[in-house]
């Protein structure tokens, strides 16, 4: 109860500071009315606020819970796509959709530039106890796949260390447990989506429940490398029909 209590408390407060980041889009100003009001800063870190407040002041995002996930460091290409997906209804989440619904396409490239050039330590999350034969399972999945049920392996798109592909594929070591489950869990359940081809949704609807705690627990529990930054453009090719990546044609 008290984890889920201050997520609805940051909810709350990113609804509470959304009026003012529409207000300050990119170069904006407050209106007449509102001019005997104390002078607002306009600078990126006061736009942004609403970002903070949820995934910290630098995008390292709320390990102990697991809840709002990490955003410093991620290619800036993800991060304005996901922005996009908001907006346009594809990924579903209030807060998030009410606070892009005004910004212009430069803002949120903006922003996202803005978390993509931050480079804090990373935390660790609460795991749930898993088998060894469970995390034997994500292990198979992640680094080979499972080519019986036509499942790529996530390195096949997110790089052998898997720290994600400039400029829009995202890393996935040091994500919580937590996240990673609840958003392949999302894209069988229609509430995340991206443009078509939606190559993630057709990967997680192959996956079974058991899976989806497979791969997040062993992406959750492994060491993190020493290089952390998402490997170069080009260097991988996607096994899928990707519409995201400007992949319609797909890999081998």
């Amino acid at each position: 109860m008290k984890g889920l209590s201050a997520m609805l408390w940051r909810a709350m407060r990113v609804i509470g500071t959304c009026a003012l980041l529409a207000t300050l889009d990119a170069g904006g100003g407050v209106s007449a009315q509102d001019a005997a009001h104390p002078t607002i800063p306009d600078t990126l870190q006061q736009r942004i606020a609403a970002c903070t407040a949820c995934h910290g002041a630098h995008g390292e995002g709320t390990p102990e819970s697991g809840f709002f996930p990490r955003l410093a460091g991620k290619p800036a290409g993800y991060l304005a796509r996901q922005l996009k997906d908001f907006q346009d209804g594809l990924r579903k989440y209030a807060p998030m959709e009410y606070m892009t619904r005004q910004l212009s396409p430069a803002y949120m490239h903006e922003i996202a530039e803005y978390f993509a050039a931050q480079e804090v330590p990373y935390g660790r999350s609460p795991l749930p106890r898993l088998s060894a034969e469970v995390l034997r399972r994500g292990e198979t999945l992640v680094t080979r796949g499972d080519v019986s049920r036509q499942i790529p392996p996530c390195v096949a798109c997110h790089g052998g260390q898997l720290t994600g592909v400039q400029p829009d594929i995202p890393g996935l070591v040091g994500l919580p447990y937590d996240y990673i489950s609840s958003q392949l869990g999302s894209w069988r359940t229609k509430t995340r989506a991206t443009v078509a081809p939606d190559c993630m949704a057709e990967i997680a609807n192959r996956l079974s429940d058991s899976d989806i705690s497979a791969v997040s627990g062993w992406l959750a529990s492994r060491e993190l490398p020493a290089d952390m930054h998402a490997q170069a453009a080009g260097s991988v090719t996607p096994p899928l029909h990707c519409g995201v990546l400007g992949n319609k044609e797909g890999g081998a």
